[in-house]
């Protein structure tokens, strides 16, 4: 059964989302992954890089994101 949390066909539930928020509030999605460790991971990785960018880690849901 697909649901709001799959990313594929494959049926792969990828409920963590790695959004970055830029300067001026703006709001992408990098990313999804199967777990908040993974998605956290991937938001460390890309915070080490000084940007002026925040990266977030979110379950599918909060922020106001479907």
């Amino acid at each position: 059964m697909r649901g709001s949390d799959t990313m594929s066909d494959s049926g792969a539930v990828l409920p963590w989302l790695v959004i970055r928020q830029d300067d001026s509030g703006n709001r992408y999605r990098v990313g999804r992954y199967a777990t908040q460790a993974e998605a956290q991971k991937v938001a460390d990785g890309l915070d080490d890089r000084k940007h002026r960018q925040v990266y977030r880690v979110e379950r599918m849901g909060q922020g106001g994101r479907p």
